[in-house]
């Protein structure tokens, strides 16, 4: 399978043959996170800003304001921390049309250290006025928000993550902003995911099946604006929710969730399987989502013990 990465930055080149006005910036972290490849097709459009993302920030905000479309390439760390300033004054309270694009988000770059591992970005972005928050769960729904992305003149953060990861939705799928997803249909528990972890969530699905424990899996890949109604309409009549996030417990989609659930009437009980009040560390991916509790076989068990526990209760 295609690293999303390698989707993402195939896809950039494809934008900017198609619009003459797509530009790309990058933090001198083209080769990684695959921007190098508009670099090659489109060098006239790229600028290689260097380790500086505040001012890479201030530029795609000065390019947006002449018209062009600016797309900007780095870590998720560097941006959700480091230029979160000039994503506020710049992009967020000027409404500039620039697509800041954090790669390398999530749990699973252990491998890289743990200075560049961001589970806060979702909290950050989701709190920011005026920013659309996108999270895909593969490669064809990224290409499908980044085609949406291109054409609205609107500030957007779009989180990707490094590797592959399983095909989630069908070919030929057009991406609805604010639209919630439901994958699959059951009755005694309803899994909701965002990202890549959604795919883990299907994986969940069918060891739960086995088990003979019916489960509903929701995808919620827009993150801000979310269609509050359509997500508590999926939810409602299931007793439990389980949330599952590559991200910090606090502040993103079980906090999303909780939000929506609370505000339309007396909820059902909401576990929320995320990254605690922890820093994360440099470590294997597999023992990191073992270790979160996010892997397929680490919220089978939990759904399993809480589902029999509330039946012993």
């Amino acid at each position: 399978m295609k690293a999303m990465r390698d989707a993402w930055g195939d896809k950039l080149v494809e934008l900017g043959t198609n619009n003459p006005r797509t530009v790309v910036l990058d933090g001198d972290l083209a080769n990684s996170t695959k921007a190098d490849k508009f670099a090659k097709a489109h060098p006239d459009r790229f600028f290689q800003m260097g380790i500086a993302e505040q001012n890479l920030i201030g530029a795609a905000a000065g390019l947006a304001s002449l018209g062009y479309v600016p797309w900007t390439s780095s870590f998720t760390v560097f941006f959700t921390h480091r230029a979160i300033d000039p994503i506020r004054m710049l992009v967020a309270q000027s409404h500039a049309n620039v697509k800041i694009v954090g790669s390398y988000s999530g749990l699973l770059i252990g491998a890289v250290g743990k200075t560049h591992l961001d589970i806060q970005d979702l909290a950050i972005m989701r709190a920011m006025p005026d920013m659309t928050v996108l999270a895909p769960a593969d490669n064809t729904e990224l290409l499908a928000m980044m085609d949406w992305a291109n054409d609205v003149e609107v500030p957007v953060y779009l989180r990707i993550v490094r590797d592959a990861v399983r095909d989630v939705v069908q070919p030929g799928y057009t991406f609805a902003k604010g639209a919630v997803l439901e994958l699959r249909h059951g009755t005694d528990v309803v899994l909701v995911g965002t990202g890549a972890q959604t795919g883990r969530l299907l994986d969940v699905h069918d060891q739960l099946a086995k088990a003979g424990i019916s489960a509903a899996v929701v995808h919620v890949p827009c993150l801000k604006p979310v269609d509050t109604e359509g997500l508590t309409r999926l939810l409602a009549g299931h007793e439990l929710v389980v949330t599952a996030e590559e991200h910090s417990v606090y502040g993103g989609l079980g906090g999303l969730v909780a939000e929506a659930l609370t505000s339309a009437g007396p909820a059902p009980r909401i576990e929320r399987i995320g990254i605690e009040d922890t820093w994360g560390e440099s470590a294997p991916n597999d023992f990191m989502l073992d270790k979160h509790g996010l892997s397929a076989e680490r919220i089978t068990a939990r759904v399993t013990a809480t589902l029999g526990a509330r039946v012993a209760s």
